[in-house]
């Protein structure tokens, strides 16, 4: 992706979320200068991969394939003291793709918290991690939905949806509905090591660096 590409859709997320009242950590908007001030807290916040994680899973095609995220919270397995939860916000925009995958470790709640309408779409996996035809049952603000294999989803904003661990999902936003705001409510989030997808992709964007960047990305390592 380009950096402007990165940029845009920063923007974008930063306008949706004054638009429906969201308010940010202080450190959202922290750059190298400010990282390299609060040393502590710069590597706090790396260590739980806290703050702006954009990608088009090395698609090419960001508005078809892709998704901004923010994480506002998050520990890490097996230290005391440490949370046991994580919480992110994402942007998902009309028609835009995030590719079939599933979590090992993590069980989610996703939740539609304004905007457009957001599909989901399921399929259960076997015990080696293959998708299955079986018929999957999930919990819909706590009330079981029986789904077919890959039948569609739709979470209308307020509504949410438990994905239990090793369940393959993908989800986009509706046609014609807008962007979706969208909640996840998890355990411990590890994005280098508990996201396996259906098929190969990039999970985190190769930048071309074609403009000074509006915020850094967590992924990016230390200043």
């Amino acid at each position: 992706m380009k950096r402007s590409e990165i940029n845009r859709a920063i923007g974008h997320a930063l306008d949706m979320l004054r638009c429906h009242g969201w308010s940010l950590p202080a450190w959202e908007g922290w750059m190298a200068a400010e990282l390299a001030e609060n040393p502590e807290v710069a590597a706090w916040l790396a260590a739980r991969q806290l703050g702006w994680d954009v990608t088009d899973f090395g698609s090419g095609q960001f508005e078809q394939c892709g998704l901004v995220l923010f994480c506002l919270r998050n520990g890490l397995v097996g230290v005391a003291g440490e949370r046991t939860y994580a919480e992110k916000l994402l942007v998902v925009g009309e028609g835009q793709l995030t590719p079939t995958h599933r979590h090992a470790a993590k069980m989610e709640d996703i939740i539609n918290r304004a905007g457009g309408d957001l599909v989901i779409e399921f399929c259960a996996s076997d015990e080696n991690g293959m998708p299955t035809s079986a018929d999957i049952e999930v919990p819909v603000d706590g009330l079981p939905r029986r789904l077919h294999p890959w039948e569609p989803l739709v979470l209308r904003p307020g509504e949410s949806v438990t994905i239990r661990t090793g369940l393959y999902h993908r989800f986009y936003g509706r046609k014609g509905g807008g962007a979706v705001l969208v909640g996840e409510v998890s355990q411990v989030n590890d994005d280098r090591n508990d996201n396996f997808f259906l098929d190969p992709v990039g999970r985190f964007a190769q930048i071309e660096e074609d403009a000074p960047p509006l915020r850094r990305l967590w992924n990016e390592g230390a200043p």
